[in-house]
């Protein structure tokens, strides 16, 4: 059986991680809990230091960068895990105030809650005798 090496810009794998990489986000899941939309990121391997959350009007964009380890002894046999930067913006509904979100970072998840408008929670109304 024939062995063939090859360089790592020629090998046909590693542009295909390449192109993969392209293209890479961090996956998103979002939804609602009470009067709070619940936003939770997914990003193994970035420490809280390496994230940035910024909220401008209704649009919240995440970024995050994670640099390239050296391999501890030798040379990469495969290299899968993404290394760099990231960014997802989010637009959200009017009825929620990203100024007043809260974010979280435990066990490679990111999780920002963002409350509800005051004047878009349900608000009881007395009913007073006439």
């Amino acid at each position: 059986m024939a062995s063939f090496t090859f360089s790592r810009e020629l090998d046909p794998l590693n542009a295909l991680f390449r192109l993969h990489k392209e293209w890479e986000q961090p996956a998103v899941n979002v939804f609602r809990s009470g009067d709070e939309l619940v936003i939770r990121v997914e990003v193994p391997g970035f420490a809280p230091e390496d994230l940035s959350i910024e909220s401008r009007g209704q649009t919240l964009s995440i970024s995050g960068k994670r640099s390239e380890e050296p391999a501890a002894q030798g040379a990469y046999h495969r290299r899968e895990r993404f290394a760099g930067e990231f960014s997802r913006s989010l637009q959200l509904s009017r009825d929620v105030d990203p100024s007043l979100a809260l974010a979280s970072c435990k066990h490679g998840v990111l999780t920002l809650r963002v409350p509800a408008r005051a004047e878009a929670k349900p608000r009881q109304i007395a009913v007073s005798a006439s």
